[in-house]
């Protein structure tokens, strides 16, 4: 895909998942996302790529609310949402290829603010190593699906530190632009291989 459909921008949850409801039907068995992120780890600099390794989803309306579509069960376990042999992969790959990966979990919120310093240190203590405004709806029907998903952050900005840090719309995606090359040839390589 190009792009996708964010919940702040208005669509419901059923709208924003649509396109992973139409990779089911179309036979698509594994799923790569990526996203810009806030970085809350004091590891972290901007232009990181972080491997997400789980999410904790603080959207209002969850994805699955609703009559459960038969292409999983009513109450999908999440233990394993993003792939461990993926991640094993793009660990395997980046090592080879000399690229600096972080892990980390995905805090998933509505937006479209970003977060307050208060804010990024309440997702940091409740586990949160980075934290954006898409990819855990998408995450979670994909897995209910049954298709197995490996997900990627670029780092685009730094918060909850004791230092303040403005940020811009103008600022993440500039930082994003600067990380692409590396997360699209990592991802390449992933798929060349599999």
């Amino acid at each position: 895909m190009k792009g996708r459909f964010h919940f702040y921008e208005g669509y419901n949850m059923k709208e924003v998942t649509f396109p992973e409801r139409v990779m089911y039907e179309l036979g698509i068995e594994t799923l790569f996302v990526s996203n810009a992120a806030g970085g809350m780890s004091p590891d972290f600099r901007i232009g990181d790529l972080m491997v997400i390794t789980d999410h904790i989803n603080f959207f209002p309306e969850h994805p699955l609310r609703g009559k459960n579509f038969p292409t999983g069960p009513r109450f999908p376990d999440m233990h394993e949402t993003y792939d461990q042999q993926l991640i094993k992969l793009a660990d395997k790959i980046a090592e080879e290829k000399n690229i600096k990966l972080q892990h980390g979990v995905y805090v998933g919120v509505q937006g479209p603010t970003f977060e307050t310093p208060a804010e990024y240190r309440m997702y940091a203590t409740l586990g949160g190593h980075a934290i954006g405004m898409s990819t855990v709806p998408e995450v979670i029907v994909a897995h209910h699906c049954g298709i197995r998903t490996f997900g990627i952050s670029v780092i685009t900005d730094l918060g909850g530190f004791d230092v303040p840090v403005e940020v811009s719309h103008d600022d993440v995606q500039e930082a994003a632009n600067r990380a692409q090359p590396i997360m699209t040839g990592l991802i390449r390589e992933m798929v060349n291989r599999l």
